[in-house]
């Protein structure tokens, strides 16, 4: 049974608005250029990138999970359901903002200094490649980690709205919705290295990136809005 304002379009709308936030793109875009130039081989440079997109899923649905446990468990459901409703609001705001004025002022972003640690942990993924391939994949687990937590702030609105509205239903239901969202989550990173492996540039990625960003975060923008404004309507 789902819970109550939470549909399988919903999840699944609100799940692909996560995924194809800017920043999300940025990050894996500049991960599939740094793969496909260390690794090489082509193979190599897709399994690399499958276990980075697996580290994502289980760090996304861990998250998910603790979270919603926690809520659940201390009877703060009611109380986040209000803070991700205005949360939900206020930065589908931000995005529509950087629709007209992108990057201008406060804007949903990673956490400050997240870009040189990803540089940082690519640099030790490539140092361990020295030692043997195995290495080299042994240090996506660390780096699918860390991005999936410094994302957080600019990709994380969609997901705390769906924890909000699972959390007011029964917690046993709710994982399999987790796992559905996550999936989904983790599809559009699929989709892209897949690209890259069938031999399309990064830099061609990063062009389609730069020139829909806008759109992409009206998008978000747009839909946050709206089901946050629904939320609190059915709080009312």
């Amino acid at each position: 049974m789902l819970a109550e304002g939470l549909t399988i379009p919903v999840l699944v709308t609100a799940a692909l608005i996560d995924s194809i936030n800017p920043c999300v793109f940025g990050v894996l875009i500049f991960l599939i250029a740094f793969m496909t130039k260390m690794f090489k081989n082509p193979k190599q440079m897709l399994m690399g990138g499958l276990i980075y997109t697996a580290v994502v899923y289980l760090s996304y649905l861990l998250i998910g999970i603790g979270f919603l446990k926690f809520t659940v468990s201390f009877g703060f459901s009611q109380i986040i359901y209000w803070i991700a409703a205005v949360i939900a609001i206020g930065a589908g705001l931000l995005e529509i903002k950087d629709f007209f004025w992108y990057g201008k002022g406060f804007t949903l972003q990673m956490l400050p200094g997240a870009a040189k640690r990803i540089k940082y942990y690519t640099k030790r993924m490539k140092e361990l490649k020295g030692k043997g391939i195995f290495y080299s994949y042994l240090a996506a687990i660390p780096l699918g980690i860390f991005v999936t937590l410094v994302e957080l702030p600019c990709t994380g609105a969609p997901y705390l709205v769906v924890l909000a509205i699972i959390g007011q239903g029964d917690y046993t239901n709710g994982i399999p919705l987790l796992l559905l969202y996550n999936l989904i989550f983790v599809l559009p990173l699929i989709v892209m290295i897949l690209i890259a492996y069938f031999g399309k540039s990064s830099s061609k990625l990063e062009k389609w990136r730069k020139k829909h960003r806008g759109l992409m975060r009206l998008g978000i923008g747009l839909f946050l809005v709206t089901l946050g404004s629904y939320m609190i309507y059915t709080i009312v």
